[in-house]
């Protein structure tokens, strides 16, 4: 017998990939924070020896979930000014409050608000872009939670940083510092086509491609921003990323919503990938993507949830659950966005998208134990007949006991063990009495 960390075994184990695989009465082996194996119950008894043995009878064990677009330390504007356009609610709302507000002690308090959110309802690693990205990769790694941090760049001074010059300078600084990390990778993250210019988009392209990491920026939000390209730079957003050498399987495109077929067609092409977020877009109704075509395209597709200013929760199950429906909705047809692939997309594709897919994002030997647990056996998903299916259109985040990352149970039957839930509150309530102030 091989002495272990952990065993935990429960109902179902949906591990991803092998894709759409459902397997009854299993365990999973961990040991040193990784997945040691995946078989059944019985034989995991039998052959291994757990300083910790969990038995999860009524439940489906998952993959965390990647959110793949965030702005965590928004999660403080939730609700501070809804039912508005894109460009009215960014330019007479958000960006005035940020410029008034936002400083590392707000994006340490949003942060970690944040961050509590996304474990409680099963979310293991998330993607961010905003200021101050040193303090909202300290708040992860403090707590333990998996995050690839952005590394903000717009083109006009904030709080964090005074020019383009500054605000790489600060992002490779912070490469530098989380380059061997177990929990934080970074990614650049110009903000969007229209809030930067070319000669520190090209310098993007170059530094990204020496140090191997990704590039994730907001592309064709709106039936607005390619109007306005076309305007100023004579072609649409994407075809100006593309002459800039960005469009490749380095580049997370977000929102996505003002597709043309030529530019499926290139994104197929080169590789590059697509942050989905169906409720954010709705919301601002900024249009929708694709999803189904993309699909068909074999384009790798993520989910995120956006900020909690616009969306305005971070519940991925929420979200994967809204993507489904809304391929299904605008194809007319009901098999498109099968539930094993909306799962997919909030998990393993994510995980492909950050760059961390051979760690994450799916239940094989080797990769990181991060797991989401949830339960099946209340009034709300019974009968089951199929676990994921079930887990998709059926369940909610508040079905999500326990959670863990690289084998650390973060979340243990619905409680944070990582952070002060009382405080964390509090701090929020303080920024709003500041805010409305």
């Amino acid at each position: 017998m091989k002495s272990i960390d952990q065993i935990i075994s429960a109902r179902w184990i949906i591990p991803v990939e092998p894709d759409g695989v459902v397997y009854e009465k299993h365990s999973i082996a961990i040991h040193e924070g990784k997945i040691l194996d995946l078989l059944p119950a019985a034989e995991a008894a039998r052959k291994f020896d757990a300083d910790l043995v969990l038995n999860l009878e009524s439940h489906a064990l998952i993959p965390g979930f990647v959110n793949a677009h965030t702005h965590a330390a928004m999660s403080l504007l939730r609700g501070l000014a809804d039912d508005l356009p894109l460009m009215e609610w960014l330019h007479e709302h958000i960006w005035p409050a940020e410029q008034k507000w936002v400083s590392e002690e707000f994006i340490h308090d949003g942060s970690q608000l944040a961050i509590a959110e996304m474990l409680r309802s099963g979310t293991t690693c998330f993607n961010d872009m905003y200021f101050f990205p040193e303090v909202t990769a300290r708040c992860a790694a403090a707590c333990g939670i998996r995050a690839s941090v952005g590394l903000i760049l717009i083109d006009f001074p904030t709080a964090y940083a005074g020019d383009s010059d500054d605000y790489i300078a600060k992002g490779l600084a912070l490469h530098d510092q989380y380059r061997n990390h177990p929990l934080i990778s970074t990614a650049f993250a110009p903000h969007a086509p229209y809030s930067v210019s070319d000669e520190p988009l090209e310098r993007v392209r170059v530094l990204a491609d020496e140090l191997e990491i990704p590039v994730h920026i907001h592309v064709h939000e709106t039936a607005d921003e390619v109007q306005r390209s076309l305007e100023s730079h004579g072609q649409r957003p994407l075809a100006r990323l593309d002459g800039l050498g960005l469009v490749s399987p380095s580049l997370s495109a977000v929102h996505m919503t003002q597709l043309e077929d030529a530019e499926i067609e290139r994104i197929a092409q080169t590789g590059a990938r697509i942050i989905h977020c169906p409720e954010s877009n709705m919301k601002l109704a900024s249009g929708y993507c694709p999803v189904g075509t993309l699909e068909n395209a074999d384009i790798t597709v993520a989910i995120g949830t956006d900020g909690a200013a616009s969306n305005n929760d971070l519940d991925m199950l929420g979200e994967l659950r809204t993507a489904a429906l809304l391929a299904k909705s605008v194809s007319a047809d009901a098999s498109a966005l099968p539930a094993r692939t909306a799962l997919r997309m909030a998990t393993l594709n994510g995980a492909m998208a950050l760059g961390i897919a051979s760690n994450t994002g799916s239940l094989e030997k080797g990769k990181w134990a991060d797991l989401c647990a949830i339960q099946l056996d209340g009034i709300e998903s019974e009968p089951v007949y199929h676990p994921i299916s079930q887990i998709v259109y059926a369940t909610t985040r508040h079905q999500v006991t326990d959670v863990w990352v690289s084998g650390q149970h973060l979340l243990k039957d619905r409680a944070l063990t990582t952070l002060d839930t009382d405080e964390i509150i509090g701090r929020a309530r303080e920024w709003r009495s500041r805010i409305l102030s």
